[in-house]
């Protein structure tokens, strides 16, 4: 693959079920973005407590490395809500690609109590998530697509997708 792509989007959208995928089927690292966050943090959000852009800094930080250090490229899933996160990443990368993985409140709320037994993020930050959220679509080197589509499918359209974008450089 040789290139770094972040799946993206609010908590529930499938960030983690596409990442494998992807990163199987492209056979490059994945890192998972929840694994860096700081107990802190975790334990905040376990508490339905938002983080603040402070809370999240040092978090883009370790993300914005483990871009770096793995030049053969990867696939990252994180969150990446707002434009200014999503620069922090981009720096030192600027051919950083994000997937943008689109989804409703109601499906992402349900996804999300779902998951609830075994995942530290509270359903009540759910709204918190979409009120915080700048939307990546028309920015440079994003790809959106319906997070309600099955992982395999979603896969077949970011292959394709970086298959047209080598074409056409």
């Amino acid at each position: 693959m040789g290139l770094s792509i972040v799946i993206m989007g609010v908590a529930g959208c499938g960030k983690s079920s596409l990442a494998k995928a992807l990163a199987l089927a492209e056979q490059c690292p994945l890192i998972e973005g929840d694994d860096f966050h700081s107990p802190a943090s975790r334990e905040k959000m376990s508490q339905g407590i938002a983080l603040t852009d402070a809370d999240r800094a040092g978090w883009l930080s370790t993300l914005a490395r483990q871009i770096q250090d793995h030049p053969g490229g990867l696939v990252l899933t994180c969150s990446a809500l707002k434009k200014a996160y999503r620069d922090q990443l981009r720096k030192g990368t600027p051919e950083l690609r994000f997937v943008f993985l689109e989804i409703d409140k109601d499906e992402a709320l349900r996804r999300v109590v779902a998951r609830s037994a075994a995942h530290f993020f509270s359903a009540a930050l759910v709204d918190n998530q979409f009120d915080t959220l700048e939307s990546p679509v028309g920015e440079p080197g994003v790809l959106r697509l319906d997070a309600t589509v099955s992982p395999e499918r979603l896969c077949q359209h970011v292959a394709q997708w970086l298959t047209d974008s080598a074409i056409q450089n």
